[in-house]
Order: C-alpha cells, then sequence, then structure tokens
C-alpha cells in the first residue's frame, strides 16, 4: 500500500488586529458580531479590548453586533448599560439612496431586480437594514421599494 505523506498546517493564530478588521467591516454585520463574539473570549480581556467593544456597543448600526459587545463587556466585569435599539433611520439619508436606486433601474423593474442594485449599489446600508430587520428585511425593503416615487 502507498502511503502519501499529508502535511496538515495549524490554522493560523487570529490576531487583534485580524479581530479588530474585521468588527469594524461596515459592510458585513455577521463579520462584525463574529469579530465580537470571539473578542469576548477570556483571552482577550484586556483595555485595548474593552475600548473597542465599548466603541461598537455604543456606535454599531446593527443592534445585535451592539448588543454582543454589550454582553461580553458585563462578562469582562465593566458597568455597563444595555444598548437602545436605534428607531427611524439608521444610515443617515437611506431614503434617497433608496429613491436613487430605483431611478437607476428602467421603468418596471421587480422588486428582486431593486434589491440586487441596491446590494451592488450600497451594499452598507444593504447589509445594515438586513442585519437590523432580521428575518423582517424581505417585507421591510419590498414596503419601501413600493412607495418610493420615480420622480
Amino acid at each position: 500500500m502507498n502511503h502519501e505523506e499529508v502535511n496538515i498546517e495549524a490554522p493560523e493564530e487570529v490576531t487583534y488586529e485580524d479581530l479588530k478588521k474585521a468588527a469594524n467591516r461596515t459592510a458585513n454585520w455577521r463579520e462584525r458580531l463574529a469579530a465580537v463574539e470571539e473578542l469576548g473570549q477570556k483571552q482577550w480581556n484586556n483595555e485595548q479590548t474593552i475600548g473597542l467593544l465599548s466603541k461598537i456597543m455604543a456606535n454599531d448600526t446593527v443592534y445585535q453586533v451592539q448588543e454582543a459587545a454589550y454582553r461580553n463587556l458585563k462578562r469582562f466585569g465593566q458597568n455597563v448599560k444595555s444598548p437602545v435599539r436605534r428607531q427611524g433611520e439608521l444610515v443617515k439619508g437611506v431614503n434617497k439612496v433608496l429613491v436613487r436606486v430605483k431611478k437607476s433601474l428602467p421603468e418596471g423593474h421587480t422588486f428582486e431586480e431593486f434589491k440586487e442594485k441596491l446590494k451592488k449599489m450600497r451594499i452598507d446600508i444593504y447589509d445594515t437594514y438586513e442585519g437590523d430587520k432580521g428575518a423582517e428585511f424581505d417585507q421591510w425593503l419590498e414596503s419601501i421599494w413600493a412607495s418610493l416615487s420615480r420622480r
């Protein structure tokens, strides 16, 4: 029997800088959430991480990410108040952007075409609202799309 040598490399060590970069990725709330969850591990309990998690808890546009940062800060013994879910516009000027996206499409376009164009033109907005709305995202976006004027 022929036994081939298999070289199995150890997975790369994740650094604080890697996690910080992922936690600040504006166009991917899932990556931010995963980074925040990883930063909640014991080995990351230090001033640098606490500062980053505090900033994320106060400023992230997606409530789930803010909430994860809050839980980790509490786990690290920090005296923090639960973040308040933002109401209204999560991204300033979102309605103007949505109108622009709709106007860029031909008359009679479908909701799916609108959704794809938004994703291509403004992944940051798409991602923020998808993260915030969860399962209701498509229903929310479709109602916004239907109400937008083409003027």
